[in-house]
């Protein structure tokens, strides 16, 4: 398992989380049980600390690092290539696939980061909000169709992670 100690600093992962063989996860990371590190991930808490709930999903080639701390809350779903340093983010949030959310930033519980968005360092995304664009701008807020594809995509990866676990074997 890719899980590199730093400065007496060991990554702990809870039970039935499954992290792809070419992630790394790097000094005070604390992964959450049942959740989901893609391929070429790179988790890297060496100036403070990095948390992640229970049930999220991090997808291939994201990068989360802190200068003072990160939260992830549960059931968030971090999509490809996104960035996250040293930010605040909500239960059963989505961040969208190559979005940057800088420092300091915090996302509302249930938002929506939308593809290619730029929170910017200091912003607040209220709660159940859509937001998109460079610089990130309310939308609309999130609707019962936004809720049921969140549910459908975290169930996809609740199977995957299953799967992995069963059937993955590195030849």
């Amino acid at each position: 398992m890719p899980l590199y100690e730093f400065n007496e600093a060991r990554p702990q992962v809870g039970k039935g989380t499954w992290i792809a063989p070419s992630a790394e996860i790097i000094g005070d990371v604390t992964i959450g049980r049942n959740c989901y590190i893609g391929f070429g991930a790179v988790i890297r808490a060496d100036f403070g600390p990095v948390r992640i709930g229970d049930g999220s999903l991090v997808e291939e080639n994201v990068v989360i690092h802190t200068a003072d701390h990160t939260r992830i809350g549960e059931q968030v779903i971090i999509g490809h290539m996104a960035m996250i340093h040293d930010a605040m983010i909500h239960d059963r949030s989505l961040i969208g696939m190559k979005s940057m959310i800088c420092e300091r930033a915090i996302i509302g519980e249930g938002a929506i980061i939308a593809e290619q968005t730029l929170v910017l360092k200091d912003q607040e995304i209220p709660p159940f909000s859509v937001y998109a664009g460079a610089p990130a701008k309310f939308k609309k807020k999130v609707d019962a169709g936004h809720r049921r594809k969140m549910d459908s995509g975290l169930k996809a990866y609740a199977d995957l992670v299953k799967l992995y676990h069963e059937t993955f074997k590195v030849r």
